[in-house]
């Protein structure tokens, strides 16, 4: 049997790291956790998935040198996913930690949501799609997907924002820039809809 895309999960320890694996299994792809830059550079697409606080997970992966595997990943050319606060990483910088300092792949930062709302939000909430992305193939026009977060990515330039929600305001939810795509909530957790988007990642990784 033919096995599919080679998907290099970054491992730094942190996170949901084996459930976004045996979810892009699940969709076909040859999913592998990996903290070795050789695997990364062979690897069909890179996924970079993250849960708990911005600093933390910034500093989790520097300690394990694959910030420059991310770049490297990046400037390839391949399908890039960032999922929570892999997403968040992503950014230069986050109101949660001052003093951490972002990938700086996606211009822009990362802000709380309002006060005026629970945080975190824990829930189901409906995607409004700011466009039509090969990742949002084959979904209805307004997804349900699972969120736990705190906080949204705010990009410099709004063309990078890919779906938003309402939870007390319109909030920043996916985010398309070039290869790279990027959600706050997360697919792996979303039922069928969240399986559709990685089916769709790793159907992009495949044609890549």
């Amino acid at each position: 049997m033919t096995k599919g895309p080679r998907v290099a999960v970054l491992d730094y320890g942190i996170g949901n790291l084996r459930s976004a694996q045996k979810a892009l299994e699940h969709v076909g792809a040859d999913a592998v956790l990996t903290t070795s830059a050789s695997v990364m550079e062979s690897a069909d697409a890179v996924v970079l998935p993250g849960v708990g606080a911005f600093g933390a997970c910034m500093t989790a992966l520097r300690a394990v040198e694959l910030e420059s595997v991310v770049h490297d990943a990046v400037a390839s050319g391949i399908p890039f996913l960032g999922i929570c606060v892999g997403m968040q990483m992503l950014f230069d910088s986050s109101e949660e930690d001052a003093d951490a300092v972002g990938l700086g792949v996606i211009p822009g930062s990362v802000k709380w949501i309002s006060s005026s709302v629970p945080r975190p939000q824990m829930q189901w909430n409906q995607l409004h799609l700011s466009y039509d992305d090969p990742l949002f193939a084959g979904m209805p026009e307004s997804p349900w997907m699972y969120f736990v977060h705190s906080l949204h990515g705010v990009p410099t330039d709004p063309i990078d924002v890919a779906a938003t929600i309402h939870y007390g305001a319109t909030l920043n939810v996916a985010f398309r820039r070039n290869n790279v795509f990027a959600t706050q909530f997360h697919p792996e957790k979303s039922a069928l809809a969240g399986l559709r988007l990685l089916h769709n990642f790793v159907s992009v990784a495949r044609k890549a």
